[in-house]
């Protein structure tokens, strides 16, 4: 027995799990028929077993092997409780056997063999039997490793109190467990909680509390900076707002100016590192054209990378950049495709073309994690273009209660208010105004509810008239408050605020609006400029497409009617022809254009039929 059991060792170690399987099938077939064999022995060749099975993911054969070893270890003598063990955990080749329980004789450790088992079941999915197998592990016997698989696991469960308690242990234990890091963040947990976890940081936590990173000098060590770039970055994404973006540029260009500079690659992968929450929270509180440029950066230094690419391609989605978009989704997919940004970013690439070929995606990214955040926003953003505010409503509620930011409180507002439900969409909107009250954003969001009924015009006003205040550079309140006026009548207010905001951005919206507002009070030169103009911008903006459309139409309708009104005024003396001909031209127009001018076409046809009275059959298309 002891050469298999050696050589099973050694495929494990290389990473040959077909071949481990087949040995451990042939070790555990020899422990069965010697009815001789030690339980120990049992066990032990059970557990390499169960590992060559969890290494080839067939995690329920290793559940069921992994449990079989177990019962062998009951039947072990009670006072073999105090010597080394002789296997190792397998399922990591540097975890050997690290438990505090090492110290028995049998040859596994219960606590270890435990922690596959749980690790098997989160692997399926099954997160409440994975979280009753850890629990049965005693707290003091729990390594790093596992305390991390219990926060995780907590966390998971919507336990949010129990996650910080196993989070904090770990970091207590190693410092540099940054995922812990990051989770204790977008739990709400305070940099200044977390950094008193470090004992060699004690002396920054008043001058952080006070000023900020003012007090930081470049001689921090670069731990502490890390830590406050992953705090600030998380909680800029939760309540996102220019002071801590700034805040994150500050920290990690310090940062930067601490990368030894004679190491090229060390000093460019730095230089990527410390962007990776900027861009995302410039994407989140609609620094869209800064945080393309961001991401582009990014990729120019890593082309590889993944993370946060989803919400690369929502923003190049939102500026009609298809080419950018497809290029993105094929590198995404070539470099794996069961990655769930791949998945949400070919949903944003088919959203277009196959809505719900776009939602089979974005489900399935929430299969494979279902903690990705982008997945359920991109998934109620889906619902809500098929018609199913209801559906939406619940894709939004999941993105909510794993990181609450603006999109999901925006996408919560305009389900409800597609079901005409106001008093949930007011309580949304106010709680994303109490959560970010610095956010103009979550003011318009409070202002878009008063604006969906005439009684709350007056309140929505105020509302998008403070969200200017607080980020006067906020074009999205500018286009609310210009189409509130143009609901009031208020059409020259409109095109004033229009204007002056053209003034300072070139934006193809601001082009599209004014075009409308011109277009409704038939100034439709002006109109057509403007519609030209946010197609030089943004030649895929669609609403400036149809707008143009529309526009020809509306045009070609007032030549009809300025030519039917020479026409009226000619002699009933005039030559017959040529009111015929007329006639026929202004058939083809009106079939042409699918305009029905009613009262213009019925003075028309009076005129006509004093000549002819047959001449009116059929006039109308």
């Amino acid at each position: 027995m002891d050469v298999p059991k050696d050589q099973l060792h050694t495929l494990l170690d290389h990473g040959l799990f077909s071949s481990a399987q087949i040995m451990g099938c042939f070790a555990v077939s020899s422990t069965s028929i010697h009815p001789e064999t030690s339980p120990h022995l049992k066990a032990e060749s059970l557990v390499l077993f169960g590992d060559s099975l969890f290494r080839g993911k067939e995690f329920r054969r290793a559940i069921q092997v992994y449990r079989q070893a177990l019962q062998y270890h009951k039947i072990l003598p009670k006072q073999s409780a105090n010597t080394t063990p002789t296997t190792r955990s397998t399922l990591s080749s540097s975890n050997r056997s690290s438990s505090p329980n090492s110290s028995n004789t049998s040859a596994i450790n219960e606590n270890e063999v435990k922690f596959k088992v749980a690790t098997c079941h989160s692997s399926l999915g099954d997160n409440r039997a994975a979280l009753a197998e850890m629990e049965g592990i005693p707290s003091k016997s729990r390594n790093l490793e596992m305390n991390l698989m219990m926060a995780k696991l907590y966390r998971n469960s919507r336990h949010t109190r129990a996650a910080i308690g196993c989070f904090k242990e770990c970091l207590r234990n190693c410092p540099y467990i940054f995922e812990a890091i990051i989770a204790l963040a977008e739990l709400g947990v305070s940099a200044k909680d977390i950094i008193s976890l470090f004992p060699q940081f004690n002396g920054y936590i008043g001058a952080y509390q006070t000023f900020g990173y003012i007090r930081l000098r470049v001689e921090v060590e670069d731990l502490l900076l890390i830590i406050l770039i992953q705090v600030d970055g998380c909680h800029a994404m939760l309540k996102p707002n220019a002071v801590l973006l700034q805040m994150i540029t500050k920290v990690g260009s310090i940062f930067l100016r601490n990368c030894y500079n004679g190491f090229l690659t060390t000093s460019t992968y730095y230089s990527k590192w410390p962007r990776s929450f900027s861009l995302s929270v410039k994407a989140v509180i609609g620094k869209n054209d800064e945080a393309i440029l961001d991401f582009e950066n990014v990729l120019s230094i890593d082309p590889y990378v993944v993370t946060y690419m989803d919400e690369y391609a929502m923003l190049l989605k939102l500026k009609s950049d298809n080419s950018k978009l497809n290029k993105l989704v094929h590198d995404l997919l070539n470099i794996d495709p069961t990655k769930p940004e791949a998945l949400v970013a070919l949903a944003v690439l088919w959203e277009k073309k196959d809505e719900r070929g776009a939602l089979t995606y974005a489900e399935k990214s929430i299969r494979i994690d279902e903690r990705h955040v982008a997945g359920y926003i991109m998934k109620g953003n889906l619902f809500l273009s098929l018609n199913r505010p209801e559906a939406a409503v619940i894709a939004f509620r999941g993105a909510q209660e794993l990181r609450p930011d603006l999109r999901s409180y925006q996408g919560l507002v305009r389900s409800y208010l597609a079901v005409s439900k106001v008093k949930e969409a007011l309580f949304a909107a106010r709680e994303a105004m109490k959560a970010m009250p610095q956010s103009g954003k979550a003011l318009k969001l409070v202002g878009d509810v008063h604006a969906s009924h005439v009684t709350g015009r007056e309140k929505a006003k105020k509302f998008y008239e403070s969200a200017l205040r607080l980020e006067p550079g906020f074009l999205g309140a500018a286009l609310a408050l210009a189409e509130l006026h143009v609901m009031e009548g208020r059409n020259g207010d409109a095109v004033s605020l229009l204007q002056r905001y053209l003034k300072d951005w070139a934006d193809d919206c601001l082009h599209v609006k004014l075009a409308q507002v011109f277009a409704a009070t038939n100034m439709l030169q002006d109109a057509l400029s403007h519609y030209q103009a946010a197609l030089r911008i943004n030649p895929q903006n669609e609403d400036a497409k149809k707008g143009l459309d529309r526009l020809e139409k509306q045009m070609k309708v007032c030549i009809i009617s300025a030519e039917s009104l020479n026409m009226m005024s000619l002699p009933l003396t005039s030559n017959f022809n040529k009111i015929l001909v007329f006639r026929e031209s202004i058939l083809m127009r009106l079939k042409r254009t699918k305009i029905m001018r009613l009262m213009m076409a019925m003075e028309i046809m009076k005129r006509l039929s004093y000549y002819d009275s047959n001449i009116v059959t059929n006039f109308i298309p």
